[in-house]
């Protein structure tokens, strides 16, 4: 399944400012989000079995799809398109396995040998980081830094190059154009989007810087006058 990366956006009730999860996500959608993450490392299965299927149907007809992080139960419960996992979650072959071929599975990578070891024919997507320092996750090591993205970036291009590659932690709309032009095809954010005053606006705001700083493509042989 092909997935876009450009903009993902995570949301978290411990990064709401008290709003609904279900509205952040369709705000993000509506200012150009193209993948929405559910994480919550605190509330019963119940409630997040709850919780998800509201984002789902706030996401219906956007055709935004909706993950879940880590919880493959609660991805299958609600109905949702997937799941993303970490290198201490679930392994992606037992994820596959359970979620199916048709359901979207991203892998987080913090390192060269993670990505030399990593199952790149069962996940859709990567992504890597911490890129730059965060607040939102209590475990973040230390930032990779653009120069080390690019260089774990390096090994997806020789292992698998189709498959799409994010950045993640401490990205806003200053530094994602830098992320684009380094070789990321999509940035993961949280805070940036989801703590704004107005996430539809952020969101819109972020997904411009990233989309400019790509690399234009080169024309191909028939462009050529």
């Amino acid at each position: 399944m092909t997935v876009d990366l450009s903009l993902y956006v995570l949301v978290d009730p411990e990064r709401s400012r008290g709003r609904p999860l279900a509205e952040l996500a369709a705000e993000a959608a509506a200012g150009g989000a193209t993948l929405i993450q559910y994480r919550d490392k605190l509330a019963s299965t119940a409630r997040m079995v709850e919780t998800a299927h509201a984002i789902r149907i706030a996401l219906t007809g956007s055709g935004v799809p909706l993950l879940i992080n880590d919880r493959v139960d609660v991805a299958l419960a609600s109905g949702a398109d997937g799941v993303h996992v970490g290198q201490d979650d679930m392994g992606v072959a037992d994820a596959r396995r359970l979620l199916g071929d048709e359901a979207i599975i991203g892998l987080t990578i913090r390192s060269a040998e993670e990505a030399e070891a990593a199952a790149v024919e069962l996940i859709d997507y990567a992504c890597i980081g911490g890129v730059f320092a965060t607040g939102s996750k209590d475990n973040a090591g230390a930032p990779i830094g653009i120069g080390g993205f690019a260089g774990i970036r390096q090994v997806f291009t020789r292992r698998w190059p189709r498959l799409p590659v994010g950045a993640i932690a401490g990205i806003d709309a200053t530094n994602a154009a830098a992320l684009a032009r380094a070789g990321a095809d999509g940035v993961a954010v949280m805070s940036a989007v989801t703590l704004a005053e107005d996430p539809r606006a952020a969101a819109a705001a972020l997904k411009a810087a990233f989309v400019a700083g790509r690399p234009e493509p080169r024309p191909s042989r028939s462009d050529q006058p």
